[in-house]
Order: structure tokens, then sequence, then C-alpha cells
């Protein structure tokens, strides 16, 4: 099995949108990097740019 790299991504947003990140996280039990993985993925799957979900195998 190869091993992945995580890859570190900075930026910045309004107080407000990452307040709403905050809380979406916490409903779902999650960290916000954890989060912001799930709804981009999500949003991939659901636009064709990713086929088929990413699998924990393949991320490690």
């Amino acid at each position: 099995m190869t091993v992945t790299k995580i890859a570190t991504v900075t930026f910045r947003i309004k107080p407000e949108i990452k307040a709403a990140l905050c809380e979406a996280a916490e409903r779902e039990q999650r960290s916000l990097a954890n989060m912001l993985e799930v709804m981009i993925r999500d949003w991939c799957r659901r636009e064709g740019v990713v086929s088929q979900p990413i699998s924990v195998e393949q991320r490690q």
C-alpha cells in the first residue's frame, strides 16, 4: 500500500461562515478539518468532479 501525504490548506473566511462551519461540525461530531473534507468530497461527487467517494484506504 502506498502512503499519501496529507496536504495543508490555509485560507481566510468571514467569521460568520466559520461560526456556521463550527456549528455544522459540532452537530456531526466532527473536527473542522474533517467537516470541510466531507463537504468538499460531497460537492465534488455531486458535480461530477469525483465519480466515487474517496475511501479511507485511498486516503492513507
